[in-house]
């Protein structure tokens, strides 16, 4: 337990049985009335963000979440068989957990998976990864200019946009929070 003056970005609490991640907070002291501390929390499963007011020195449960580096192996039928890069334990994952972050995931990449009581949470990817494009349409000559894209699907299956000059066979960076593409990577 805690109380809300030690909330701070990051802190995970306990809120009815369901775990929140709290994303902005600021304590407020209003010339009149009691101080509070006003945040911005994002459901640790369901994504759901709301905003929630707490009173000064009101006591609130935190979570104790731990956040480990693992190596994402293979996919096991529905589930994602990941390793800890320490223990070399494997875990796996369902899906759903998961989530988006399979758009942009290699077998053999390293990840952060955080979980709570040996639950997996959420999984958090490098902020961009290089993945090589599969398949896309060829550009058409006086293509080669700035502005236009098109789409391109990336060897994990993903659809990103790209600009119009790139073709199949070339590797991408791309940011794995938006989907966006970051630039061509030669090597």
């Amino acid at each position: 337990m805690a109380t809300s003056n030690d909330i701070k970005n990051g802190t995970v609490l306990r809120i009815d049985g369901n775990l929140w991640s709290v994303i902005e907070f600021q304590h407020v002291k209003p010339g009149k009335g009691g101080a509070f501390v006003r945040t911005k929390m994002k459901n640790v499963l369901s994504g759901k963000v709301v905003d929630k007011t707490f009173n000064a020195g009101i006591k609130v449960e935190t979570a104790n979440v731990d956040r480990r580096d693992f190596q994402y192996l293979y996919m096991d039928g529905e589930d994602f068989v990941f390793m800890d890069t320490d223990t070399y334990d494997q875990v796996n994952v369902p899906a759903a957990t998961v989530g988006d972050a399979k758009d942009y995931m290699l077998e053999g990449m390293n990840v952060m998976l955080a979980s709570n009581d040996g639950t997996p949470l959420y999984i958090e990817l490098p902020t961009s990864v290089v993945l090589e494009i599969t398949y896309t349409e060829p550009g058409l000559q006086g293509d080669r200019s700035t502005g236009g894209t098109k789409p391109a699907t990336l060897e994990t299956g993903a659809e990103i946009q790209v600009p119009l000059f790139l073709e199949q066979g070339v590797k991408v960076k791309v940011d794995t929070r938006t989907g966006d593409y970051l630039g061509r990577v030669t090597e």
